[in-house]
């Protein structure tokens, strides 16, 4: 099969075209021929390297993959060859605690298809068959691949973790994000007033678009004085949502109001951050970690996905053999949305 490997971590030069034997399916798994396959921030930091993960070489990225199941492995009950899929991204070992009490993301074990193990940026990938989700009809394969890891984190940040309530606000950093545009309709959707972030005029239009109720340029605008102004003076947000790390954190926690809970699931501009303890005390506030998120929510989604309460958002669609080009347009931070690539 045709995939994008890389033998070494570095820059975007380590990303190559190579042919590999088409992975068969074992016991309990299916293979599916990939038809989509969205970035994430992921990509370029599992790409560039992580200290405390070591990979087989060569690998092959890509967690957000969509297709058809080409093959099914034996044991395999209730997926046929045929069957429009997305692939959820998170595996587990379905048998301990965490599994069993539907909390799959915390389960010991855990790992993402594209982190640890070999992704979707091929023709084929096998995965679990508790791992594949039907495809809504009314979503196209690039559609359904800006889906799962995105819908998942943003929902198990604001749903599971900070429990949002109806009439809240929440302030959504970088809202060009594809987490960020997934948590604006997801806050909407559970009746919070939104304010979004962002660093263009375009980005705030579409942020807009998908709901937001108020919008704040931080290249031009103090984003805590705004933030105040637009909820009420000496006041702040009652939710945060932050996956950009050091550049956003001091602005994020100073613009919670008192008893507000910021959540994050990310550092891409860095993890190095201060908290003045003084204020986390005084005004009693949450910080919660958040990663991923359990195989059952991600059924409750595509559902709202088909009601038409959520959607998908897709900035463009690229071939796979471009997979540089959407790598650097990621880290630019030129796309809204997802960016996705095809076999």
């Amino acid at each position: 099969m045709r995939a994008i490997v890389f033998h070494r971590h570095g820059g975007l030069e380590v990303l190559e075209e190579a042919d590999l034997p088409t992975p068969e399916p074992g016991p309990g798994e299916v293979r599916v021929r990939v038809k989509a396959v969205a970035l994430n921030h992921l990509d370029l930091c599992v790409r560039q390297g992580l200290p405390s993960l070591k990979l087989p070489l060569p690998h092959i990225l890509g967690s957000d993959i969509a297709g058809v199941v080409d093959e099914v492995g034996e044991k395999v009950e209730g997926v046929e060859p045929g069957l429009e899929v997305m692939v959820q991204p998170g595996l587990s070992c379905m048998k301990c605690q965490a599994c069993l009490s539907g909390h799959d993301n915390d389960c010991p074990s855990y790992r993402i298809v594209g982190e640890h193990v070999r992704g979707g940026y091929a023709e084929y990938v096998v995965v679990p068959a508790s791992n594949v989700v039907p495809k809504p009809a009314t979503l196209s394969f690039e559609e359904a691949a800006a889906v799962p890891l995105v819908f998942l984190t943003a929902w198990e940040m604001l749903v599971r973790k900070a429990r949002l309530e109806p009439g809240e606000r929440v302030l959504v950093q970088a809202a060009g994000s594809g987490v960020s545009s997934a948590a604006i309709q997801i806050a909407k959707l559970h009746g919070a007033e939104v304010i979004a972030s962002a660093s263009t005029e375009e980005k705030l239009q579409k942020a807009r678009e998908l709901g937001a109720d108020h919008t704040v340029n931080y290249t031009e605008q103090d984003l805590v004085t705004e933030v105040r102004r637009i909820v009420a003076p000496k006041k702040g947000v009652e939710v945060v949502v932050d996956h950009v790390g050091e550049a956003t954190w001091d602005a994020s926690v100073r613009a919670l109001a008192n008893g507000g809970r910021l959540v994050t699931c990310g550092a891409t501009t860095g993890y190095d951050v201060r908290v003045d303890l003084r204020h986390l005390f005084y005004r009693r506030l949450s910080l919660l970690g958040s990663t991923m998120g359990s195989k059952g929510d991600l059924h409750r989604i595509v559902r709202l996905i088909e009601l038409g309460k959520l959607r998908p958002v897709v900035d463009r669609v690229l071939p796979l053999s471009d997979a540089r080009e959407a790598h650097r347009l990621l880290a630019e931070r030129k796309a809204f949305g997802k960016v996705v690539l095809r076999p």
